[in-house]
């Protein structure tokens, strides 16, 4: 008798063992059915970058797409970090607190993504870094952490040969006082941003690789802002009176701004200005012949990469199977070089 109740107990457990399964695989396929709701929280390193600014206006144009076509609704909570690292810990705290799906990231400092990946290892929430690539090590410490940007040499590499393609068409265009070398200046980005010292160097090297006789003038940190750009000109046109005759801009916004400082200082004389970025303030200044020449990249590829990894690693799906990526965690964007006329 004890033995058949042995038996009886052992088939009841076993019964609501099973049953006990059955409703929780059911209630797991509910939510995740039920889910149509995925928020996003996003920091920027700065609000008022022009290709940050145009990058995400363009990542609201595929959230309001996405929701259009698949009925989910997306909560999108874009912050700026203002240049502050410490303010951008704050944001991703606070993203944390309130549960977002993904975080996505313009880093403020590169080599400070720690902190930021262990709250969101915490949290079990996925990051997509962006414009801004945290350092390799960091980068390999979870399987939950993406990149998307561009290839800096790719970049510079183009920039150089819009200008090699200037002076093998006719040297006079950047050698205005036919000396046999073409004086230069240097307008870079940050001094710890990867891709400030990337295209800074490649582009330099593409020049003197395409036989173009460089003769350096000077150089000066811009720090991606097109007031600084300005100042930085305007500095170096008093004290090199008649000796410049190209720019060379690690972005838009520095170039823009030394153009305003050749208008303001009323100078005629045909100085070749070359940015990175093609943006369309960057697009304007070409348009006009403010600029020579930039080198743009797919700004709708860029935003819909980034929202793809996003919304698949924010709802739970295979990123994978949504986009190719390299080593399963970097996209870089494509980019193609644009100049005015050359006569």
């Amino acid at each position: 008798m004890k033995k058949k109740n042995s038996f009886i107990a052992a088939g009841i457990l076993i019964f609501c063992l099973v049953i006990g399964c059955i409703i929780f695989q059911s209630r797991s396929n509910i939510e995740k059915e039920e889910k149509k709701t995925l928020r996003i929280g996003v920091t920027l390193y700065r609000g008022d970058d022009s290709f940050i600014n145009n990058l995400c206006r363009k990542l609201e144009e595929q959230v309001k797409a996405y929701e259009k076509d698949t009925g989910i609704r997306i909560v999108l909570d874009i912050v700026n970090g203002k240049g502050s690292q410490n303010t951008q810990n704050s944001q991703v705290d606070r993203f944390v607190s309130l549960g977002v799906d993904v975080i996505c990231v313009n880093m403020v400092d590169r080599s400070a993504a720690s902190y930021i990946i262990n709250r969101a290892m915490e949290g079990d929430i996925p990051v997509v870094f962006f414009n801004r690539e945290p350092v390799e090590e960091d980068m390999n410490r979870w399987e939950k952490l993406y990149y998307v940007g561009e290839d800096a040499k790719e970049s510079a590499v183009l920039q150089g040969n819009i200008l090699v393609d200037a002076y093998n068409e006719d040297p006079s265009s950047l050698d205005l006082n036919n000396d046999g070398k073409v004086s230069y200046v240097l307008l870079e980005g940050e001094t710890n941003h990867q891709d400030s010292l990337i295209r800074t160097e490649w582009s330099i090297q593409t020049l003197k690789d395409g036989g173009v006789p460089l003769e350096k003038i000077t150089g000066g940190i811009g720090n991606w802002e097109k007031s600084q750009g300005s100042a930085w000109m305007e500095k170096w046109l008093d004290e090199y009176p008649n000796e410049i005759e190209l720019v060379i801009s690690n972005n838009d916004d520095m170039a823009l701004g030394a153009a305003d400082a050749l208008e303001r200082k009323k100078i005629t004389a045909p100085i070749k200005i070359v940015g990175i970025d093609g943006t369309p303030q960057g697009i304007e200044g070409l348009e006009s012949g403010k600029l020579f020449g930039t080198v743009q990249c797919d700004s709708d590829e860029y935003a819909s990469v980034i929202f793809k990894i996003a919304s698949a690693a924010g709802l739970g799906h295979d990123v994978q199977k949504e986009i190719e990526l390299k080593d399963g965690k970097y996209y870089n964007c494509s980019q193609i070089a644009l100049t005015t006329q050359i006569k």
